[in-house]
Order: C-alpha cells, then structure tokens, then sequence
C-alpha cells in the first residue's frame, strides 16, 4: 500500500458530504465543495472524541435497554412485561423460532458487534496501524449498512401498539426500555457517520 500515491499527494481532496473528489486549492480553511458546499478538510476535526463519546453514551444506554422492560401486553386482565430477552425466549417457546433469531440478532448480536467494530476501528486508526486497512474499510462500510436494522425492535412494539388494541380484551403498550434501545441505535448511528474512515488509510507507514 505505500507504493501507491495518496489523495494529497496528486493534490486531491475528497468532499465527506457529497464524495466529490476535488482538487485542492492552497489553503484548506474557506475551502468548499463546488457541489453540495460543505467545508473541505482532509481529515474531519474532533472526529476521534465525537465517535468516542456517541459510542459510550450508546453503551451506557444499552444496559438499561436490556434490563427494562420494552413491552406491556395485557390480555382478558393478565398482564405480561417484557424484557427484550424475555420476549425472545417466550417467541422461542411459543413456536416462533425463526423470529426469535431475527430478534436475537437485530437486538442482540448486532449491536454488541457493532460497539466491537467502532472499538476496533477506533483504536487501530488512532494508534495509525497498517494493519488490515482493505479490511476495516469493508468493516467501517458493514457497519453502516447494518446499522438501521436494529430499530426492529422498535418497529414491532410500534406496530404492535399500533395494531393489536382491541378494547378490554387486548392491549400493547411501549415501556421504557424501548426508549433506551431506540436511543442505543440512534447514538451508534451517530458514532459511525462522525468516524472519518479516511484514517483508517493513515498510517506510519505511509508516512515515512
């Protein structure tokens, strides 16, 4: 990889907006995107602190997001809270295994891989590692793609409360918990559009 000439030094500069590659003009500081006019900088400022924060804060959410209860179902006077866990194991027993793992992984699995990868990418490209970047690159744009599929959860308990009210013989109602783990998604969201992937291609290496 340092064989290979990089963005500043054939005098490129890529708008993080819009994709635009632009050539660079002197000084960078009123410099702007001929397309969308967004801010041209090589590197975005406070990306490292912004991801770091957005990622611990939706990791602080996720906790009571787990242990809180993120459905009320009553039906003919019985009352049934729960838990994101809880309701995977009562789908798993009630015949619907299939939903189960789509849940377990949307709300489970996939959020807890998503903390490891930013942490990951985070950590190698501060440390400026030629590790793997080809890698981290598909990793960062995974995590991306992955990201709005773990608002499942909230669509279901939105679309149940929604659908299933049927007078005094059934109701759905949204609990706390679901606040949280919507939060928890929203802020990871946050984290990896605030990561600069362009430092995962900055290296010690290239450098020297």
């Amino acid at each position: 990889m340092s064989a290979l000439p990089r963005a500043h030094e054939l005098g490129l500069i890529g708008c993080h907006v819009c994709g635009l590659v632009c050539r660079e003009s002197g000084d960078l500081h009123d410099a702007a995107c001929p397309r969308c006019g967004a801010p041209l900088h090589r590197r975005k400022h406070g990306s490292y602190m912004r991801t770091w924060a957005l990622l611990i804060a939706a990791f602080i959410f996720y906790i009571p997001a787990n242990f809180l209860p993120i459905m009320r179902t009553v039906s003919l006077g019985d009352v049934d809270d729960n838990t994101i866990l809880s309701g995977i194991i009562e789908l798993w027993v009630k015949g619907s295994p299939d939903l189960a793992i789509i849940v377990f992984t949307a709300s489970i699995v996939v959020p807890m891989l998503k903390f490891l990868a930013m942490g990951l990418l985070l950590v190698t490209s501060h440390r400026r590692t030629g590790w793997g970047q080809r890698q981290r690159a598909k990793l960062y744009r995974l995590v991306e793609f992955i990201g709005y599929w773990s608002m499942l959860d909230v669509f279901v308990v939105a679309l149940l409360t929604a659908l299933v009210q049927f007078g005094v013989f059934s109701l759905v109602a949204p609990l706390p918990g679901v606040v949280f783990f919507g939060l928890t998604v929203v802020l990871t969201m946050l984290a990896s559009m605030s990561f600069d992937p362009r430092f995962i291609w900055d290296s010690r290496e290239t450098d020297d």
